[in-house]
């Protein structure tokens, strides 16, 4: 693989855009704001991270420009935005190109099936750092992981290339053969704080509280209990570990659904919360918890 499509150009779309651009392989950053495209063209992307700060060249174009081919096209769009975005990716479908999604919530590799042939779509979760910091800026410091596996069987040929692939940009990258675990291990990670974030307007250190971690540990169960109903076991106590640390140790974060109602935009929350009580439902598990923050949420979300 080296001719890769990166849509979505926030924080994570232009880390991964720098570091793949840098370690050679060509890239195109997609997305629909003219003016972000404009200056990331004509500045490329000043990546800062634990080796310093260098400016990185890049293309960045409208998806309808985009010509191809593409060995990979990368989603990192809101999960709410997934399906208009590979749609628009749509003219780049051919034999030999995967998609890959590492967004956020339940429901993103369905999606791009719609549109992509499912054995070559391809799912996975990240844990990178990243912070878009300016138009063009975006910083990463510390370590960082990447998962990622086979929506269908047929395209683990392809998912070992995007491994290989990220491993040549330095990404800590690796092939998950039960990725669908993973996945449901971070919606519910995501699902115990962001929907509490966004209805309380507290940051992560604001939430480590009695009150705060019995909503969170109670709605990781559920995710849990919903998930086992489907046939994947989830490690419970992994997932209660990584919300102690973050609780512990990154007090001052905002969660990402929290900077989203601050910036007055919709939330991932029918992608995380919402769509585990949607799962939940229909295999009759009870999810109170999940549920409740979900509707919670539902009522400031703009229109």
């Amino acid at each position: 693989m080296r001719e890769v499509v990166i849509i979505g150009a926030g924080a994570m779309g232009c880390l991964f855009a720098g570091r793949l651009a840098e370690a050679g392989a060509a890239v195109t950053l997609v997305d629909l704001d003219r003016p972000r495209l404009e200056a990331l063209a004509r500045d490329g992307i000043t990546l800062v991270d634990d080796k310093g700060e260098r400016r990185i060249p890049i293309r960045a174009r409208l998806a309808a420009d985009v010509d191809g081919p593409a060995d990979l096209v990368l989603l990192f769009t809101k999960a709410m935005h997934s399906r208009s975005a590979i749609a628009s990716a749509a003219h780049l479908v051919r034999p030999g190109t995967y998609a890959l999604t590492l967004q956020n919530g339940l429901g993103n590799a369905e999606i791009i099936a719609e549109t992509f042939p499912a054995g070559q779509v391809l799912l996975g979760v990240t844990d990178l750092p990243a912070d878009l910091e300016t138009a063009t800026r975006v910083s990463s410091h510390g370590h960082g992981t990447v998962r990622l596996g086979s929506y269908r069987p047929e395209s683990e040929a392809g998912a070992l290339a995007a491994v290989e692939l990220l491993g040549r940009a330095g990404i800590d990258a690796k092939y998950d053969r039960a990725i669908e675990v993973g996945v449901w291990e971070k919606v519910a990670f995501n699902a115990a704080l962001n929907a509490m974030a966004a209805v309380t307007g507290l940051t992560v250190g604001g939430m480590d509280t009695p009150a705060g971690r019995r909503i969170a540990f109670a709605i990781a169960r559920e995710v849990a209990a919903t998930a086992a109903a489907k046939g994947l076991m989830l490690d419970l106590s992994s997932v209660e570990g990584k919300i102690d640390f973050a609780l512990t140790h990154h007090r001052q974060h905002k969660a990402s659904m929290l900077q989203d109602r601050l910036a007055g935009r919709r939330t991932e929350i029918e992608a995380i919360n919402g769509a585990v009580a949607r799962e939940a439902q229909s295999l009759g598990v009870a999810v109170p918890v999940t549920a409740t923050l979900a509707d919670l949420v539902r009522l400031n979300e703009p229109a």
